[in-house]
């Protein structure tokens, strides 16, 4: 029935009315994501999908298309926010929570009202008009004067789940009748007026309504109603008049003023605080193992879209079934949004909340693996069903040996030379590719388990290709003449542990770890990193770490508190170790040290432990100039707040850079404040933050949210964990104590070099951690499949864009709605609209990296013929560029003009909009996000698409 109309009689009636009203203008959709998502840890790509999925869900639903943002609860602005509102068309944007004291300063000056220009290098090309909400925020005043209720909150205070069954809800606000209305009005225009000194137009928006209100709405319009035609009635009087209205009439009527407005660039609003000591800081680490998943759900979702569009393309009759496929799609792109949540991936939500989350994104991937297990195992076509796995062989003519198979997919457009670690249960083992060639590898004790072995071998991948694998563990000697000379069997070096209390005299005996771009030189005194030399340049920089931990207060009657938002230093952090032991692993693939951080002396379990792997083999690939670092944090103490403190000998003057969602870097220069400096300086690091000086920049790349912070020269932390709990009222009443008992396991990726260096690969790099190769083992260790096949070699052609672009979406949104909007909306007031699936219809995303004048090479425009870069995946005929989200042809949007202050823009900088591309060449320019539907012929050659 999916591929057939369907008219269900309900939902066209429902859609009906809410179709009218929306033409009357009595309801409109703002905002028109998913959820209102978080602006401090979210990923672009995350921020992006969820948008994408609630316009896609209107425009196919209503034909609306929302030109408004509402961002009034996320906890401080991002700068990146305003662009992807910008990108996907709205005229105008509001905000409420930024600094206390700078909202003050701007209420004063009657700067609350702006055009921002988010990014530096798109800058007028994509601004908005934003507002920021006053210091009442985005709730009616609730204090009256002559009555101790809830001000205008004629509904009370809600109950869930169990209302009252009389309709009497607690601290219902009085009535408004003959006896009260005057005292009402005179309340609202006296704040009316009071908020009009901060604004330059007479017009002021006064939001009515606050978190968990009009649950009866009934009771609240009955008496707003009276006591507006009151006021309207006495307007000579208040010289107040006042109405109902939507977002787009208040921003229409300041639009229509034409007054200029001051321009915004590209800084943004954080950190957050609402008073001195409440720095909302706390929440760009809390719940860090929520924060992983959801990362980690988001990558599975884009190698299972880019590979499901791909088979799709070349198979679109099956085996597997593209409806059931888009369904486990969607409900990992559902997942992935909701958790998106500003009180959802930010770890404030209560641990039943937090479950619900886990359980959405655990359900999703599930699905997702699914899907990939279906694509590569199911024949593609019938004919091929008795021989499926026709390319896969025995090399060793010994029967004493067992192998697995494992599909290794590399789901961006560059092709890639790195590493993959799988968990194995023998000693030996040999890997071989799908040319029948051993590949390099390296075998070690795992540091988990005396019964586990860890098996690193090299990949090599072209861009959203997949290779197979075959991995052999010979039963008895294995001559290393033969393919087993390819695996190293890498031996632990143990050295003895090293209590804090008996340093002395530190640095004279160093150990170096080296490959062919790196010198690390660890300390036998102290078991410690001592420094890091950049053998290319041929520069050297101190670099120690190790644990530290904030003791938080949980008495709020002894002094501030930390919790799920709020971080509130209770003095410096303090070394979380008395004592280290250290393991290295020389390799010939990786070279691993383990280290290993004591809580006491006399501990037999370490608190802490850090890992730090060292790629060998890679010289002149960017694998070469990445250390991966992994730790295992926790279970912590209660109130405590752990960092990994890297110490340079960099002069960097506490200045420090970080990532705004992982879309652009800002910088964040040390303030002072006469209390709470330590909170204060904490930034959300997305993807990547870096500190530098002239000569030397040292840069971590994150695959989920942290807290950062540079708090003296030549230092950063990173927020790894927290646990915490208070005796604050509210907290407790919503279990928002962050007793958080759980074991974390972050990865951070460490480079070295020079500024000009890694400001060249540092981007390409965060997204290889982001979206590392995929791995699919397909069976258990058994005994040989009895073909004897030759290998042929990868069939699937590699999908390759330039260096500085990046593939951000390849996917088959599954909408239904057709692009030419005035058919959808023939089809939509027709009744007669159709629930077949789009599954010809690809949506494309391709964003530029870099800033503009951030390399001299890489910060050009770069022209791309999309026709030569899909022709790895089909034959493309047709492509139209549209808005972010896709409901908008790009050719006819037209978003409002604001004045400025500043110049007048010049013709010649901003992009022509062409809409349809003939000739299928494309200039992306500096940090542009570009959108497309393409389309391809109705069948590729199979054979291209031929997998086992």
């Amino acid at each position: 029935q999916i591929n057939k109309p369907i008219f269900a009689e309900n939902e066209v009636f429902e859609r009906g009315r809410v179709g009218q009203l929306l033409k009357e203008g009595r309801l409109e959709f703002i905002i028109g994501g998913q959820v209102m998502h978080d602006e401090a840890v979210t990923d672009v790509d995350d921020a992006i999908l969820q948008l994408t999925e609630g316009h896609g869900f209107l425009y196919e639903t209503f034909g609306v298309r929302p030109r408004f943002g509402w961002h009034i609860d996320p906890f401080g602005a991002s700068a990146t926010t305003p662009v992807l509102f910008a990108l996907a068309g709205f005229d105008a944007h509001l905000i409420s929570r930024i600094d206390y004291d700078l909202k003050d300063d701007m209420q004063k000056n009657k700067k609350l009202q702006f055009v921002w220009r988010g990014s530096p290098s798109l800058k007028e090309k994509q601004e908005i008009f934003t507002h920021t909400m006053d210091q009442f925020s985005y709730c009616t005043p609730s204090y009256l004067p002559f009555s101790n209720r809830s001000g205008f909150y004629w509904n009370g205070v809600a109950l869930f789940p169990d209302p009252p069954k009389d309709g009497i809800y607690p601290n219902m606000s009085l009535p408004v009748t003959k006896e009260t209305v005057e005292l009402y009005a005179q309340t609202m225009v006296d704040n009316i007026k009071q908020r009009a000194q901060w604004f330059r137009t007479s017009h002021i928006l006064w939001p009515w309504g606050c978190d968990k209100q009009f649950f009866n709405a009934s009771v609240q319009f009955m008496n707003m109603d009276v006591l507006m035609n009151y006021i309207n009635t006495h307007s000579d009087k208040y010289g107040v008049a006042v109405q109902y209205a939507t977002l787009q009439e208040y921003f229409q009527t300041v639009h229509q003023t034409n007054l200029s407005w001051d321009v915004r660039g590209n800084q943004d609003f954080l950190p957050y605080s609402t008073e001195p000591f409440q720095a909302w800081t706390g929440f760009y680490g809390s719940r860090n193992v929520l924060k992983g998943v959801a990362r980690r759900a988001s990558s599975l979702l884009y190698a299972a879209e880019s590979l499901f569009t791909r088979y799709s393309i070349s198979y679109p009759d099956g085996p597997v079934q593209r409806e059931w496929a888009l369904d486990k799609l969607k409900a990992l792109r559902w997942a992935v949004s909701e958790v998106q949540h500003h009180d959802g991936i930010t770890g404030t939500e209560s641990p039943k909340v937090a479950d619900m989350y886990m359980k959405h994104l655990m359900q999703g991937m599930m699905g997702a693996e699914e899907l990939l297990a279906a694509i590569f195992l199911l024949p593609q076509t019938l004919e091929l069903s008795n021989d499926i796995h026709h390319t896969f062989v025995v090399v060793s003519d010994s029967g004493n040996v067992l192998e697995q198979h494992i599909i290794v997919y590399n789901p961006l457009a560059w092709n890639i030379s790195t590493y993959i670690n799988i968990s194995v249960a023998y000693a030996m083992a040999v890997v071989l590719d799908d040319d029948g060639k051993a590949v390099p590898a390296q075998i070690q004790q795992s540091m988990e388990s005396s019964t586990v072995y860890d098996l690193f071998f090299v990949v090599e991948l072209g861009g959203l290709q997949y290779r197979k694998y075959i991995v052999q563990f010979p039963q008895s000697h294995c001559d290393t003449g033969s393919a087993c000379g390819a695996t190293h069997v890498a031996r632990v070096v143990t050295f003895k542990k090293k209590n804090v209390s008996q340093w002395k005299r530190t640095g004279r005996k160093l150990l170096p770890v080296l490959n062919e771009c790196y010198k690390l030189l660890f300390d036998q005194e102290t078991n410690l990193l001592h420094s890091i030399t950049d053998r290319c340049e041929k520069m050297r920089v101190r670099v120690q770490q190790d644990f530290w931990e904030y003791e938080a207060n949980g008495d709020v009657h002894s002094g501030p508190i930390s919790d799920n938002y709020i971080f509130t230093a209770n003095g410096s952090a303090i070394p979380a170790y008395k004592s280290v032991a250290m393991e290295i692993v020389p390799g010939k693939v990786v070279s691993e040290i383990r280290q290993y951080f004591y809580r006491e002396e006399e501990d037999e379990n370490h608190t802490y432990s850090v890992v730090t792997r060292v790629p060998l083999g890679f010289e002149g690939r960017l694998a070469c100039f990445r250390l991966e670092q992994s730790y295992k944090v926790g279970p912590l103490e209660i109130n405590r707040e752990t960092v990994f403190r890297t110490r340079t000998s960099l002069k960097n003057n506490r200045t420090l850079f970080t990532d705004n969602n992982g879309y652009q870097m800002m910088k964040r220069t040390y303030k002072t404040f006469v209390n709470n400096t330590i909170a204060r300086n904490y930034y959300p690091m997305v993807r990547a933050a870096y500190i530098q000086d002239d000569s030397s920049r040292v840069v971590f790349l994150s695959e989920r949210a942290h807290g950062v912070a540079s708090l003296s020269q030549g230092q950063l932390e990173v927020m790894l964990h927290r646990r915490l709990w208070n005796n604050q009222e509210w907290n407790l009443g919503y279990n928002l104590t962050l007793n958080d008992s759980s074991v974390v396991r972050p990865v951070l990726w460490m480079m070295l070099g020079s500024p000009s260096a890694l400001s060249s690969i540092y981007q390409q790099e965060a997204l290889e951690l982001q979206h590392r190769p995929v791995v699919m083992p397909i069976d258990q260790p058994q005994k040989p499949w009895n073909q004897r096949e030759k290998f042929s070699g990868p069939f699937v052609q590699p999908v390759v864009v330039p260096q500085n672009l990046h593939m951000q979406t390849l996917s088959i949104p599954g909408w239904n709605y057709s692009p030419d909007h005035t058919q959808h909306l023939h089809s939509l007031n027709s009744g007669r609209l159709q629930y077949t699936i789009d599954f010809d219809r690809i949506l494309l995303r391709i964003t530029h990296l870099y800033e503009g004048g951030e390399d001299p090479v890489l910060s050009q425009p770069t022209v791309i013929n999309l026709k030569e870069v899909m022709r790895g995946i089909g034959e493309l005929t047709r492509v139209q560029e549209r808005s972010l989200t896709g409901t908008w042809n790009i050719s006819d949007l037209q978003r409002w003009s604001w004045k400025t202050n500043e110049s007048v823009r010049k013709e010649g900088e901003i992009s022509p909009l062409i809409g349809n591309y003939n000739d299928f060449n494309v200039t992306i320019y500096p940090k542009e996000i570009r959108t497309f539907f393409i389309y391809f012929t109705d069948r590729f050659a199979e054979s291209d698409f031929y997998l086992l």
